[in-house]
């Protein structure tokens, strides 16, 4: 081999190294703008996911504020209006005992006022009082005249029936045939009017307005 060769040879395999070392580079060059990219991306995708869950949190969120809120709407209406019924029952319950146990009233003249109404309501001329049997032994005598003298009517005749009636207090009317009743009881009355009576008591305590008072009762 001459020198010439050997010369040659050397250039060619430096020329080689330098190839190889150029091409290994732009390998090692891409393989690390790949990796730079793919983390690029996992921290994007990383950053969007999280974004994606907070958004998604906010959402629901929102969601169940919005739940919470119309449940609310109605639950409190609903929970007022349960307050406003015990409070009422409770005024109707006490209003039922006093009534039963003569509270506050003249009971003779509570009993006069009573049949006086039934009659005036009724057709017809004789009319017979049915008692309780303690109050027909205790407060019997007399009452039907009252009751006749307040009615006023002409003609009238009111009388006393022999047997008691199966009431706590007030007072049963009947005419003569049996045709027509009128149940003035103590408990029937306050149920009969209780209807109206508790309007008026919800429009006067601000328990309900005075528009509103059938609706909100």
């Amino acid at each position: 081999m001459t020198a010439a060769s050997s010369e040659q040879e050397k250039v060619l395999r430096e020329e080689i190294l330098a190839d190889a070392q150029r091409h290994a580079e732009r390998v090692l060059s891409h393989a690390r703008r790949e990796a730079q990219e793919l983390r690029d991306r996992t921290r994007q995708d990383i950053e969007q996911g999280k974004s994606e869950q907070l958004e998604a949190a906010r959402r629901e969120a929102a969601s169940r504020r919005e739940i919470i809120l119309a449940s609310a709407a109605i639950e409190a209406p609903r929970r007022r209006n349960a307050r406003v019924e015990a409070v009422l029952q409770g005024i109707h319950d006490e209003a039922r005992r006093r009534l039963l146990a003569r509270e506050g009233f003249d009971y003779r003249e509570a009993l006069v006022r009573l049949a006086a109404d039934a009659i005036a309501r009724m057709e017809g001329a004789s009319f017979v009082l049915q008692l309780s049997e303690a109050d027909r032994e205790a407060l019997g005598a007399g009452l039907a005249e009252e009751v006749r003298r307040r009615v006023g009517r002409d003609a009238l005749q009111v009388t006393l029936a022999a047997e008691g009636a199966k009431i706590a207090g007030g007072v049963i009317v009947r005419d003569a045939e049996g045709r027509q009743v009128w149940d003035n009881s103590l408990a029937v009355r306050l149920e009969r009017f209780w209807p109206t009576l508790r309007r008026q008591i919800g429009v006067r305590t601000g328990l309900a307005g005075a528009s509103g008072a059938e609706k909100e009762l």
